[in-house]
């Protein structure tokens, strides 16, 4: 499940990211999409980076999950509007596809990838699942070239 917060005043379109998460998780997962100033403030709070930046995502890490608790969401997930709305004009497709290709991005790191460890992984996965939903090349995608 889904849950979005739209902190902005940007209308958005999210059937295509409820499809994505459907497909990635049975996960409870929340999307708050905001400001700069918002997301720059959680970025110096947890990253130590005093910059507003496109997604951040938060794991929940649950050690004692088993059959008899209830289902944990697996995290949060922040993407800045603003980010969102730079791209996808610089690069010529929708806000929507943009906000996906972030999401995306920040999905594969609450389920355990990160781009700046593995050894291409979630490079591989990501760049999979952008082909499955016809998106435009990824931010990683699009560096590694």
């Amino acid at each position: 499940m889904l849950n979005i917060e739209n902190s902005t005043t940007v209308q958005l379109d999210y059937h295509l990211l409820e499809k994505i998460s459907d497909k990635l998780t049975t996960k409870e997962i929340d999307l708050n999409i905001c400001y700069n100033p918002t997301i720059q403030k959680y970025n110096a709070l947890y990253r130590g980076k005093d910059k507003p930046t496109d997604v951040l995502s938060f794991p929940l890490e649950n050690e004692i999950e088993s059959e008899f608790t209830p289902p944990m969401p697996l995290g949060s997930i922040m993407i800045s509007i603003e980010y969102v709305k730079n791209i996808s004009q610089e690069l010529g497709h929708s806000y929507e596809e943009e906000l996906s290709l972030l999401f995306i991005h920040g999905l594969l790191h609450l389920l355990g990838y990160d781009h700046e460890t593995d050894s291409g992984e979630m490079r591989e996965r990501e760049e999979k699942i952008i082909k499955e939903f016809n998106l435009p090349k990824s931010l990683i995608i699009r560096n590694a070239n």
